[in-house]
């Protein structure tokens, strides 16, 4: 069915004030958040340190609303735009990246970073996502992978890489992040290989 031009026009009208109001609201829901980065920086570190304490007190509302915080602050860095993530030069990895922790230095909650850790009998690099890892601002425990550090050991899994997405285990108070991967690994080995490793495929170990 054709539509009257007068109806097209009243059509693009009403998606114009969406778009005027859609503006509005986020405006309004950004105020508190600045477009300059040093300031923007300084924030999200701010945010990083009360996002820690909201998980170590298990309080995973605070969290989460401190994360949508945290891409709210991307897309206002990004002019109100989606793609805060695209690429390594969007607002969402750049803050990540800024405030990563040290290598080798176990993160805050919410902040990336990279360290080793032993657990279940093995030693693990793990790679931990911050607030703006897969998922973050839908499930209450941020995702993480590990790599084997010693090829030649058991591993969980012949490829000597893990990743974990979407996992849970029972609070506890004052849980650090690197308290919550051992808890992860120690459940993954005793749940979903019946507590026996693996042995790292030597094709893999380049």
């Amino acid at each position: 069915m054709t539509r009257h031009p007068k109806q097209m026009g009243f059509d693009a009208l009403l998606q114009d004030t969406d778009v005027q109001n859609a503006a509005r609201v986020f405006e309004k829901e950004t105020a508190h958040l600045s477009n300059d980065w040093t300031e923007a920086l300084t924030y999200h570190h701010a945010q990083i340190e009360q996002h820690h304490a909201a998980m170590l007190a298990n309080d995973f509302d605070a969290a989460m609303d401190i994360r949508k915080d945290a891409h709210l602050l991307a897309t206002k860095l990004n002019g109100g735009a989606p793609g805060i993530l695209a690429d390594e030069d969007a607002p969402g990895y750049k803050l990540d990246a800024e405030a990563r922790a040290e290598s080798g230095a176990v993160p805050l909650w919410g902040q990336s970073g990279t360290f080793d850790t032993e657990a279940a009998g093995l030693w693990a690099r793990v790679d931990m996502s911050g607030m703006f890892g897969i998922g973050a601002t839908a499930m209450p425990y941020v995702g993480f992978s590990v790599r084997a550090t010693d090829h030649t050991k058991p591993f969980l899994s012949e490829t000597g890489y893990r990743s974990f997405l979407g996992c849970s285990v029972p609070p506890e108070p004052r849980m650090t992040p690197e308290g919550f991967v051992k808890r992860v690994i120690e459940a993954y080995v005793a749940n979903e290989l019946n507590g026996q490793l693996r042995q790292v495929n030597p094709r893999w170990c380049d």
